[in-house]
């Protein structure tokens, strides 16, 4: 049922860093673990009662709006996973005024802040973490990347049913 399923909202990438992220997680990540393709979580868990309000929101966050600017900056040791950190101040700003307007409904992961990143291996042996890591960040350079739009989805426990799309521009 639809108005049980809570709303995650996630960033849009550009076609081609999609691609290259959804290989390196298609690579790396248990395949029996790997329910989604890569992507950029802003919100976890949003209250399925506000989805019109996220899809509006979303809407004139992005609406004759420049893609904001971004960059993968460097990896990150999850600890049983391995992930690519994102710089994206502008990216950072929309998800602090969206925090703001929900702010009464964020669930403590939410309301802890935001370090945005695409995972690409999680829930392995520590040493297998740590041996990609090495291997990742011996051929790593920061490099641009594309945030083409916001997205909200629902989730049901496995793979996200898309809600709404918001291209920026």
């Amino acid at each position: 049922m639809t108005e049980a399923a809570p709303i995650i909202v996630s960033a849009l990438l550009g076609a081609a860093d999609f691609a290259w992220f959804d290989a390196q997680r298609r690579r790396h990540f248990p395949p029996e673990r790997n329910l989604l393709p890569a992507h950029l979580t802003l919100f976890h868990h949003l209250p399925p009662s506000v989805a019109d309000e996220v899809k509006a929101r979303l809407a004139a966050e992005t609406r004759h709006v420049p893609p904001p600017s971004a960059r993968v900056a460097g990896l990150i040791n999850l600890g049983r996973g391995v992930a690519y950190r994102i710089e994206a101040p502008a990216l950072a700003d929309i998800r602090e005024r969206l925090a703001e307007a929900f702010r009464s409904l964020l669930t403590p992961q939410d309301a802890a802040g935001w370090r945005p990143h695409i995972t690409v291996q999680n829930k392995v042996a520590p040493a297998d973490a740590r041996a990609l890591l090495a291997e990742l960040q011996a051929g790593f350079a920061p490099r641009p990347i594309a945030i083409a739009g916001l997205a909200s989805w629902w989730y049901r426990g496995g793979p996200w049913e898309k809600l709404s799309t918001h291209r920026f521009g």
